[in-house]
Protein backbone atom coordinates (compact mmCIF):
# COMPACT_ATOMS: atom_id res chain seq x y z
CA UNK A 1 0.00 0.00 0.00
CA UNK A 2 1.21 3.39 -0.77
CA UNK A 3 1.11 5.95 1.75
CA UNK A 4 -2.66 7.85 0.78
CA UNK A 5 -3.84 4.51 1.07
CA UNK A 6 -2.80 4.02 4.28
CA UNK A 7 -4.46 6.83 5.71
CA UNK A 8 -7.41 5.75 4.07
CA UNK A 9 -7.41 2.39 5.43
CA UNK A 10 -6.84 3.97 8.80
CA UNK A 11 -9.56 6.58 8.24
CA UNK A 12 -11.96 3.49 7.32
CA UNK A 13 -11.12 1.44 9.88
CA UNK A 14 -11.06 4.42 12.82
CA UNK A 15 -14.35 5.68 11.77
CA UNK A 16 -15.76 2.36 11.42
CA UNK A 17 -14.82 0.86 14.50
CA UNK A 18 -15.91 4.06 16.90
CA UNK A 19 -13.44 3.25 19.50
CA UNK A 20 -9.80 2.90 20.28
CA UNK A 21 -7.45 0.89 17.84
CA UNK A 22 -3.67 0.08 19.49
CA UNK A 23 -0.35 1.02 17.21
CA UNK A 24 -0.02 -2.46 17.22
CA UNK A 25 -3.00 -4.03 16.04
CA UNK A 26 -3.63 -1.14 13.02
CA UNK A 27 -0.23 -2.34 11.91
CA UNK A 28 -1.45 -6.05 11.29
CA UNK A 29 -4.38 -5.04 10.26
CA UNK A 30 -2.41 -3.08 7.23
CA UNK A 31 0.35 -5.48 7.02
CA UNK A 32 3.28 -2.39 7.89
CA UNK A 33 5.44 -1.25 10.03
CA UNK A 34 4.44 0.24 13.64
CA UNK A 35 6.58 3.94 12.70
CA UNK A 36 4.63 4.10 9.17
CA UNK A 37 1.24 3.71 10.76
CA UNK A 38 2.11 6.19 13.96
CA UNK A 39 3.54 8.86 11.02
CA UNK A 40 0.07 7.80 8.70
CA UNK A 41 -2.04 9.28 11.76
CA UNK A 42 -0.27 12.41 12.49
CA UNK A 43 -0.43 13.15 8.99
CA UNK A 44 -3.77 12.26 8.85
CA UNK A 45 -4.47 14.15 12.32
CA UNK A 46 -2.32 17.06 11.09
CA UNK A 47 -4.96 17.55 8.24
CA UNK A 48 -7.67 17.66 9.97
CA UNK A 49 -7.04 20.26 12.40
CA UNK A 50 -5.14 22.50 9.39
CA UNK A 51 -8.57 22.20 7.19
CA UNK A 52 -10.62 22.56 10.29
CA UNK A 53 -12.48 19.34 9.96
CA UNK A 54 -15.14 17.98 12.31
CA UNK A 55 -13.27 14.88 13.39
CA UNK A 56 -10.11 14.70 15.23
CA UNK A 57 -8.01 10.93 15.87
CA UNK A 58 -6.67 11.64 19.62
CA UNK A 59 -4.34 9.27 21.02
CA UNK A 60 -4.77 7.14 24.07
CA UNK A 61 -2.37 5.15 26.04
CA UNK A 62 -0.53 3.84 22.16
CA UNK A 63 -4.18 3.55 20.54
CA UNK A 64 -6.19 5.87 18.14
CA UNK A 65 -9.56 6.68 18.30
CA UNK A 66 -11.51 9.28 15.96
CA UNK A 67 -13.61 11.18 17.49
CA UNK A 68 -15.30 14.87 17.06
CA UNK A 69 -13.82 17.96 16.94
CA UNK A 70 -14.91 19.71 20.03
CA UNK A 71 -15.56 22.84 18.21
CA UNK A 72 -19.14 21.46 17.36
CA UNK A 73 -20.25 19.90 20.39
CA UNK A 74 -22.67 23.01 20.41
CA UNK A 75 -24.16 21.83 17.30
CA UNK A 76 -24.17 17.95 18.46
CA UNK A 77 -26.24 18.73 21.76
CA UNK A 78 -28.44 20.93 19.48
CA UNK A 79 -29.11 18.37 17.17
CA UNK A 80 -29.62 15.56 19.90
CA UNK A 81 -32.17 18.11 21.27
CA UNK A 82 -34.32 18.13 18.49
CA UNK A 83 -37.90 15.59 18.45
CA UNK A 84 -37.10 12.77 16.91
CA UNK A 85 -39.53 10.33 15.22
CA UNK A 86 -40.68 7.62 16.58
CA UNK A 87 -39.01 4.03 16.23
CA UNK A 88 -41.66 1.57 16.60
CA UNK A 89 -41.12 -2.01 18.37
CA UNK A 90 -42.62 -5.24 17.32
CA UNK A 91 -45.27 -5.15 19.58
CA UNK A 92 -46.28 -1.71 18.67
CA UNK A 93 -45.99 -2.61 14.91
CA UNK A 94 -47.81 -5.87 15.37
CA UNK A 95 -50.73 -3.53 17.36
CA UNK A 96 -50.49 -0.97 14.91
CA UNK A 97 -51.11 -3.77 11.87
CA UNK A 98 -54.29 -5.20 13.86
CA UNK A 99 -55.69 -1.13 14.18
CA UNK A 100 -54.47 -0.71 10.35
CA UNK A 101 -56.78 -3.77 9.02
CA UNK A 102 -59.54 -4.04 11.34
CA UNK A 103 -60.28 -0.56 12.15
CA UNK A 104 -62.46 0.49 13.80
CA UNK A 105 -61.51 -2.05 16.76
CA UNK A 106 -61.81 -2.10 19.94
CA UNK A 107 -59.16 -2.73 22.59
CA UNK A 108 -60.52 -5.85 23.59
CA UNK A 109 -60.60 -6.69 20.11
CA UNK A 110 -57.10 -6.21 19.76
CA UNK A 111 -55.85 -7.85 22.99
CA UNK A 112 -58.57 -10.89 21.48
CA UNK A 113 -56.31 -10.68 18.26
CA UNK A 114 -52.84 -10.72 19.62
CA UNK A 115 -53.83 -12.73 22.70
CA UNK A 116 -52.05 -10.34 25.04
CA UNK A 117 -52.69 -7.02 27.15
CA UNK A 118 -52.61 -4.35 24.40
CA UNK A 119 -52.90 -1.42 26.75
CA UNK A 120 -49.40 -0.30 26.75
CA UNK A 121 -48.92 -0.53 22.73
CA UNK A 122 -52.54 1.26 22.00
CA UNK A 123 -50.86 4.05 24.06
CA UNK A 124 -48.20 4.28 22.63
CA UNK A 125 -49.42 4.65 19.01
CA UNK A 126 -51.91 7.28 19.90
CA UNK A 127 -48.86 9.03 21.78
CA UNK A 128 -47.27 9.27 18.45
CA UNK A 129 -49.94 10.39 16.42
CA UNK A 130 -50.60 7.11 14.11
CA UNK A 131 -53.68 5.96 15.67
CA UNK A 132 -56.54 8.44 17.34
CA UNK A 133 -60.22 7.23 18.88
CA UNK A 134 -62.76 7.35 16.09
CA UNK A 135 -65.24 7.32 19.11
CA UNK A 136 -67.48 4.34 20.95
CA UNK A 137 -68.67 1.41 20.10
CA UNK A 138 -72.64 0.20 21.15
CA UNK A 139 -71.62 -2.61 22.81
CA UNK A 140 -72.27 -2.91 26.87
CA UNK A 141 -69.66 -0.74 28.39
CA UNK A 142 -69.38 1.42 24.86
CA UNK A 143 -65.88 0.73 24.59
CA UNK A 144 -63.03 3.27 22.40
CA UNK A 145 -63.03 2.20 18.81
CA UNK A 146 -59.63 2.79 17.30
CA UNK A 147 -58.46 3.78 13.70
CA UNK A 148 -55.33 5.19 12.58
CA UNK A 149 -54.50 8.83 11.78
CA UNK A 150 -53.56 10.68 8.57
CA UNK A 151 -49.59 10.66 10.38
CA UNK A 152 -50.09 6.49 10.18
CA UNK A 153 -50.64 7.43 6.27
CA UNK A 154 -48.02 9.70 5.74
CA UNK A 155 -45.66 7.47 7.72
CA UNK A 156 -46.30 4.58 5.64
CA UNK A 157 -46.79 6.04 2.26
CA UNK A 158 -50.15 5.20 1.68
CA UNK A 159 -52.91 7.81 0.93
CA UNK A 160 -56.01 5.35 2.48
CA UNK A 161 -56.48 2.29 4.12
CA UNK A 162 -57.80 1.23 1.32
CA UNK A 163 -54.01 1.03 -0.51
CA UNK A 164 -52.84 -1.27 2.64
CA UNK A 165 -51.27 -4.34 1.21
CA UNK A 166 -53.36 -7.64 1.02
CA UNK A 167 -52.89 -10.28 3.51
CA UNK A 168 -51.65 -12.86 1.94
CA UNK A 169 -54.42 -15.79 2.40
CA UNK A 170 -51.83 -18.42 2.92
CA UNK A 171 -49.65 -16.74 5.48
CA UNK A 172 -52.90 -15.61 7.41
CA UNK A 173 -54.12 -19.30 7.84
CA UNK A 174 -50.28 -20.00 9.20
CA UNK A 175 -50.16 -17.47 11.48
CA UNK A 176 -53.52 -18.46 12.45
CA UNK A 177 -52.29 -21.82 13.39
CA UNK A 178 -49.66 -20.84 15.38
CA UNK A 179 -51.56 -18.55 17.23
CA UNK A 180 -54.08 -21.33 17.98
CA UNK A 181 -51.14 -23.58 18.87
CA UNK A 182 -49.44 -21.15 20.74
CA UNK A 183 -53.17 -20.71 22.76
CA UNK A 184 -53.37 -24.40 23.26
CA UNK A 185 -49.59 -24.80 25.07
CA UNK A 186 -50.51 -21.62 27.47
CA UNK A 187 -53.63 -23.69 28.67
CA UNK A 188 -52.26 -26.58 28.99
CA UNK A 189 -49.00 -25.41 30.89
Amino acid sequence: MDRNEIKAALEAVLFTTGKAESTADLAKALETDRDIIIEAIHELSDAYIREGRGIRIIELEDAWQMCTNPDYYDVLIRLELQPKKPRLTDVQLETLSVIAYRQPVTKAEIERIRGVNSDRAVNKLVEFNLVRELGRAKLPGRPILFGTTEEFLRSFGVSSKDELPDINPVLLEDFRAEAESEAAVQVDV
